[in-house]
């Protein structure tokens, strides 16, 4: 899989939300921004992505992911976000 078939994935199964993949293989680094998150422990949070990767964390195009969550207001503030935005986008 590519970055780019995990975030059509992310965003068929999770409305409302911005998504930044990185990775290649079956290894993904998913940066999930969205409202969705808001009042939700971390633990919900990791939750709605895996279950929205759950088809093919169980079939194996998907081996390892690693989650990042915010909210929009958390993300405007976010290390990630500023890194980003350094490197235009």
């Amino acid at each position: 899989m590519q970055p780019s078939d995990v975030k059509a994935l992310l965003e068929a199964r999770l409305e409302d939300c911005d998504f930044h993949i990185q990775g290649e293989g079956c290894n993904f680094q998913v940066i999930a921004v969205g409202d969705v998150f808001e009042g939700l422990s971390p633990v919900k949070r990791q939750q709605l992505i895996y279950g929205a990767l759950s088809e093919e964390i169980a079939s194996g195009a998907v081996h390892a992911v690693s989650i990042k969550t915010y909210t929009p207001a958390q993300w405007a503030d976010a290390p990630e976000n500023a890194a980003s935005r350094r490197q235009g986008g």
